[in-house]
């Protein structure tokens, strides 16, 4: 007698979520199935994207390389952000580092300006991340957003002390948001529902917060798995947005990637694919290579 594998099926799914106006409009989620089953019928309609992360000044502290694939272009991220898509990226990420009270503290008129000149010169849509300082990220966030409005950027990350002045701005001139929760399932969700008394949950991007292989990675992957089968399986609709995982700034911090080159981007290629197993939409990484080896071993 054939062996036959039980099948589930799922009555909801992950809300699909457009990134990019006109041409460059890219579609992320949608899927009614646990990513890369075999146990269970369903769809996945749109792949997971692979970004590259692109920096609005010259870094500092980086290994020599991460640097070496860019050497040419560090001081131009419009350079930069071109020279990401020929190694194979399907999105970008550009980080507002310049923008760093601690460092350049460049204004917020100044970090639009280089946002809005990076996303004309791309065919693709546009992930900005700010610095990580609420107050910082506040001011210069809906800057880019008024700059930027109607080209539908993925805009964050939101917290918890920073979402309204975003949200509001976000919503005003057409972009998506990345609401950002420290690997809590219940603070994620307490985020999203403030954020749906305002803002469209079809136009949110869930980021867990994403660990290192080896520095916590297991956190990151449980709670991106508990999301997407808490809204997949049990139509949580406060869990059921595509997630992201900003994984290549953590991975690049380790010290097996700062001291061996080939050690450093499996680093980053064994984490991307664990958390793309775990469910992410979309992953971020820095070197060149691990887009290469990720997309691989997806076939």
């Amino acid at each position: 007698m054939d062996f036959k594998a039980p099948v589930e099926s799922y009555a909801a799914s992950v809300r699909e979520v457009t990134l990019g106006a006109g041409d460059k409009a890219v579609k992320i989620g949608g899927e009614t199935k646990l990513a890369y089953g075999f146990f269970d019928e369903g769809d996945i309609p749109n792949p997971p994207k692979l970004a590259l992360e692109v920096m609005d000044t010259a870094p500092e502290g980086w290994a020599e390389h991460f640097l070496e694939p860019y050497r040419d272009v560090l001081s131009d991220p419009v350079a930069w952000a071109r020279k990401a898509l020929d190694y194979g990226a399907d999105l970008i990420c550009l980080r507002l580092i310049s923008t760093d009270p601690a460092g350049k503290n460049a204004s917020a008129e100044s970090a639009a300006e280089t946002v809005k000149k990076v996303a004309d010169a791309i065919p693709v849509p546009l992930i900005v991340y700010g610095v990580g300082d609420e107050t910082k990220d506040a001011e210069v966030l809906p800057k880019v957003a008024a700059v930027c409005s109607g080209m539908n950027l993925l805009i964050g990350p939101v917290i918890k002390e920073d979402y309204e002045p975003i949200a509001a701005a976000a919503l005003e001139h057409g972009h998506c948001l990345v609401a950002q929760s420290p690997l809590d399932i219940n603070i994620m969700k307490e985020l999203n529902i403030k954020l749906s008394k305002t803002f469209p949950l079809e136009r949110i991007v869930i980021d867990p917060l994403s660990a290192a292989l080896g520095y916590g990675m297991e956190y990151s992957f449980t709670l991106m798995e508990r999301t997407k089968l808490t809204g997949v399986a049990f139509k949580d609709t406060m869990t059921q947005m595509p997630l992201i995982g900003d994984l290549g700034s953590e991975c690049a911090k380790t010290k097996e990637a700062k001291t061996n080159r080939e050690q450093g981007i499996l680093w980053e290629g064994m984490t991307a694919i664990s958390l793309l197993l775990a469910g992410a939409n979309i992953v971020i990484l820095r070197h060149p290579d691990s887009v290469k080896n990720v997309r691989e071993i997806l076939g």
